[in-house]
């Protein structure tokens, strides 16, 4: 499913407009967006939480060459499935 498959199914779900929809799904990810910007951790109770994951520098090898390389410490988002949305793909 891509965005505008996803943005006819809310409006669809919701009983609202396509554009209602994507002003809604828009407004979603931005928010989300600003939150892990600032370190905070998003839970949506049975869906999953997103949340920045810190990863430490560290020595890689290039495939190619097999030469190492230094790869630098870097910030993720990272999303961990809720149990409810676990459970509703069993």
């Amino acid at each position: 499913m891509n965005k505008a498959e996803l943005i006819q199914a809310v409006a669809d779900k919701a009983d609202l407009s396509k554009a209602d929809a994507t002003r809604a799904l828009d407004a979603m990810i931005l928010v989300i967006g600003k939150a892990l910007k600032k370190k905070d951790k998003v839970a949506l109770v049975g869906f999953g939480t997103f949340q920045v994951r810190e990863r430490a520098a560290r020595v890689g090898r290039n495939p190619k060459t097999g030469a190492a390389l230094k790869i630098k410490a870097s910030k993720t988002p990272s999303f961990k499935a809720g149990k409810a949305l676990k459970d509703a793909i069993k």
